[in-house]
């Protein structure tokens, strides 16, 4: 279906915000899809923006409509792989298995069956049957040495099935295999065989900082003494500024630090004469 040139480039604009916040930020990706899908609800490639933008936030059931109606304007099978998963989300594991038997799994690429295999054993893994997920994803893509875009994905889920069904040493194996496939670092394959190992991750700056909170308070006797030594000179300079040396009375300031107990002597003149017997002599004194 065609648009016009203006709608056009207004519904392009919001699918390449869909496409660039879909994995960093789902909800945001989903508001675009929405204003995408109000503004051409139409447009099979609008219909199945907005699916993959509701799986990314877990709206199954809203996403498999989207799904469904992108497959009828387009008649693909594309989506089938990811509309069984869509079931799986809805609890309905049973539906996801039924449609791995459907016939348009015959008519997906190599990448699709892949991702249909994959579906099918996490149903199987859904209702408590790990060998038969184990089973499943046994094909002749786990065994290739050949190293394709689905092959991380595929042997890391058949590792971890191993895993959840108590075979640790052929789990280690497989992960290791899917860390030399998983080139871009898309699964914790490496987390996982180092937890097998017994490896334990450290946060390298976490331990330094800990260890500076731990380090004592180094004191420095060479401050303290220098401290001492700067009063000392002051109070020296106290003296000098209203001493005279020359000057008789001239004591030295004690120390602060000392243990002299410096006191003001006061001095009292007593007069033993009678306060009126002087001021007679004195008015005599006069005449």
């Amino acid at each position: 279906m065609s648009l016009p040139k203006g709608l056009a480039e207004e519904v392009s604009r919001n699918l390449v915000m869909v496409a660039r916040l879909i994995d960093e930020d789902p909800e945001q990706s989903y508001a675009y899809a929405r204003i995408a899908l109000r503004l051409a609800s139409r447009v099979a490639a609008v219909r199945e923006a907005a699916g993959f933008a509701a799986y990314a936030t877990q709206k199954y059931s809203e996403a498999l409509a989207e799904f469904r109606a992108a497959k009828r304007m387009t008649g693909s099978v594309e989506l089938w792989p990811v509309m069984a998963d869509c079931e799986r989300g809805l609890g309905r594991p049973e539906r996801a298995l039924a449609m791995a038997g459907e016939p348009e799994v015959q008519k997906l690429d190599k990448a699709g069956q892949v991702e249909m295999r994959l579906v099918a054993a996490g149903a199987r893994r859904d209702m408590g049957e790990l060998d038969a997920a184990i089973v499943t994803l046994q094909s002749p893509e786990l065994a290739s040495h050949s190293v394709q875009p689905w092959t991380a994905r595929l042997r890391y889920a058949y590792a971890d099935a191993l895993l959840a069904a108590g075979r640790e040493d052929e789990a280690r194996e497989w992960f290791a295999k899917t860390i030399e496939a998983d080139k871009d670092g898309a699964t914790d394959a490496s987390d996982r065989l180092a937890e097998l190992d017994g490896v334990e991750f450290v946060d390298a700056a976490a331990m330094d900082d800990a260890d500076l909170d731990d380090e004592p308070d180094e004191i420095d006797e060479d401050d303290d003494q220098d401290d001492a030594e700067v009063a000392a000179a002051e109070r020296a300079s106290d003296q000098a500024e209203y001493y005279d040396e020359d000057d008789d009375e001239y004591e030295p300031v004690p120390d602060s630090d000392s243990d002299v107990d410096v006191t003001d002597e006061i001095v009292v003149i007593e007069d033993d004469e009678p306060r009126d017997e002087r001021d007679e002599r004195e008015d005599r004194d006069k005449a």
